[in-house]
């Protein structure tokens, strides 16, 4: 039980797997993305603030979960929204990014021709 807690007061929990291979809630709604980030304490796996919807910023705005990691293939830096810094982590389950052919942004099926006027 202390790591349960331990893992709540530095808001990692290694063992959470991610929530999917896209944005929570784009995917379901068929948006798209332009990157994606995963929370370090539940899982979550949101967009980027350049994407439209910026997901990853509003989960920590919502539920106060503060560390994410990149989820984009090949990138392993982290972030902490409270200190509006790079942070790092340790491992975490698998998958650490969503899948390769999946595309950036993505998924290549719905991203917008215009999809550069639309981001932030």
């Amino acid at each position: 039980m202390a790591s349960s807690s331990a893992s709540h007061d530095t808001g990692i929990d290694p063992t959470a797997p991610p929530t999917g291979p896209g944005c929570a809630e784009c995917d379901p709604a068929g948006g798209w993305w332009v990157h994606l980030r995963r929370c370090a304490q539940c899982g979550h796996v949101g967009c980027c603030d350049s994407s439209p919807a910026q997901h990853a910023s509003r989960h920590f705005a919502e539920t106060g979960h503060p560390i994410m990691r990149s989820y984009e293939p090949g990138e392993d830096w982290w972030w902490d929204y409270r200190t509006d810094d790079y942070t790092s982590g340790p491992e975490l389950t698998p998958p650490l990014a969503h899948p390769s052919d999946q595309g950036t942004p993505g998924p290549a099926d719905r991203v917008p021709e215009n999809w550069r006027d639309l981001i932030h």
